[in-house]
């Protein structure tokens, strides 16, 4: 889960704003667990697999 879709239980604002130090400490908190492909929007991740699976299959071919 993301934390821009987060509503804080103190202030009731979104997360994102981090509009109190509850809100802050879990951004915080969220933003050190991201992984790697955080960044990255569902289309993209998409197209990378789409890539890697090409390029899989490429190599297999070349190898026969």
């Amino acid at each position: 889960m993301t934390y821009d879709r987060l509503v804080c239980a103190n202030c009731a604002s979104p997360v994102a704003e981090g509009r109190c130090p509850v809100c802050r400490a879990s951004r915080e908190r969220m933003q050190e667990q991201d992984g790697p492909f955080a960044g990255l929007n569902p289309a993209m991740l998409i197209a990378l697999m789409v890539i890697l699976v090409a390029a899989l299959a490429l190599l297999a071919h070349q190898a026969v």
